[in-house]
């Protein structure tokens, strides 16, 4: 097959590495790619807004397979238009990926079909939400209803935060411009945040392993959200027994309301997840493999990643095609200094042979670029250091051990990735 990913990140540096190894790939592509793709697929440097451009390159190139990334291309259809190209496609169509793209559209999905989740209000105006949050009082969650890149979202401790969060979003700066012009505030929920990525082609669905990732910027899980700092795998706060809830009052049923509504869902599925004891609620759905989850679950997934893609593409998914190898992986987000607010870039990194050299590591580049031959910082979160061991302890040493070989000026990350799973 050929084959060709949508992207330039961590996340999609994974899905090129994992699909590297399938015997079933004979030419991998990656667009726009980047520094850390290029010894393993070729990359080319094009526009991934112009999804117009892209189907008749694929068709050109005579592409089997496109394998989408991020989110926003899904969410404006890049599948339906590949799809009126004749070329297969892994990932939701456009009005699938609302489940991602619009955050009361999932929320009232949800309602509709009687999905556990927090209880909601949606908000079209600045002055409806904030005598909202005055009423209910904190904590409470404020969520920008279309897509910030992962940023969208205020867990607000005080009533000062949830009013402050709402006029960044809503008021005269407009952080997250349109995306943030109507909102979802939601009850704070307590307990455990938990990943489970599914594959599916709509009608069978076939769970990975869970994960768990650590959306604070400090150790302590303190400071403001990102893009996530690191994850492991498999998490254990959910057990084969709550998975198997999962997927029976949350994914399932999530599967077939989209049929219902004509929006039938393939790829990948991501469902943010709060673990209580019993009780398990949905945070948020993702319409893509999640970022930085998807650098600790692949590493430990023991099947033929493009045959799994393709099935989902073309309706044949079977769960024997999906298998885990045993033990655990942790991965450690180096991140520039500042982040997520401002920070600089083009920064020289040392170290990466170095720690590449690592048994059961790997580096996987999130925002980086090439310059003279050297490789420089181009992005928030910089790198995705991720290690495999038997268990998750031995895991997290070898990651750290690995992170310690790299450098650049400013670089920061957690050193407590995993923290929950060896509290236990």
């Amino acid at each position: 097959m050929n084959v060709l990913v949508i992207g330039g990140g961590g996340r999609e540096h994974t899905i090129v590495w994992k699909l590297a190894q399938s015997p079933k790939v004979k030419k991998l592509y990656a667009i726009p790619g980047g520094p850390g793709m290029m010894g393993l697929a070729e990359c080319v440097p094009m526009d991934v807004t112009n999804l117009e451009g892209l189907a008749q390159w694929a068709e050109t190139h005579a592409i089997d397979l496109t394998v989408v990334g991020p989110e926003a291309p899904l969410v404006a259809g890049l599948v339906d238009v590949f799809e009126a190209h004749g070329l297969k496609a892994f990932g939701p169509k456009a009005q699938a990926a609302e489940i991602e793209g619009s955050k009361i559209f999932s929320k009232e999905l949800m309602e509709k079909y009687h999905v556990p989740t927090a209880f909601f209000k949606v908000c079209d105006s600045l002055d409806e939400a904030k005598a909202y949050v005055r009423e209910k009082g904190a904590p409470i969650v404020i969520k920008a209803d279309g897509l910030a890149a992962g940023k969208g979202v205020v867990v607000a401790m005080t009533e000062k935060e949830a009013l402050e969060a709402l006029e960044e979003m809503m008021g005269q700066e407009h952080r997250f411009g349109s995306a943030g012009s109507r909102v979802v505030i939601e009850e704070f929920m307590e307990g455990e945040e938990c990943s489970l990525l599914c594959f599916t082609d709509g009608k069978t669905i076939v769970p990975m392993i869970p994960a768990q990732d650590h959306k604070r910027v400090f150790d302590g899980d303190k400071g403001p959200n990102t893009g996530g700092m690191g994850a492991y795998a498999p998490a254990p706060v959910m057990t084969e027994a709550l998975k198997q809830k999962t997927l029976d009052t949350i994914i399932r049923p999530v599967i077939d309301a989209l049929e219902k509504e004509g929006r039938p869902y393939s790829g990948c599925l991501y469902a943010g997840l709060m673990i209580s004891g019993d009780s398990i609620k949905v945070v948020e759905f993702n319409c893509r493999f999640g970022d930085p989850e998807t650098q600790a679950v692949l590493p430990l997934f023991d099947g033929d990643l493009a045959e799994v893609m393709y099935a989902c593409a073309t309706g044949t998914l079977c769960p024997d095609m999906v298998k885990w190898k045993s033990g655990a992986a942790v991965c450690v987000v180096m991140a520039s200094g500042g982040y997520p607010g401002s920070y600089p870039k083009g920064i020289a990194i040392t170290g990466l042979k170095e720690a590449s050299k690592l048994e059961d590591v790997v580096v996987f580049h999130a925002g980086t670029k090439e310059v003279d031959g050297q490789i420089v910082t181009n992005g928030g979160r910089v790198l995705g250091v991720t290690a495999v061991d038997e268990t998750i302890a031995k895991a997290k040493e070898r990651a750290y051990g690995a992170v310690e070989r790299i450098h650049f000026e400013g670089a920061q990350y957690r050193k407590d990735i995993a923290w929950r799973a060896l509290n236990r």
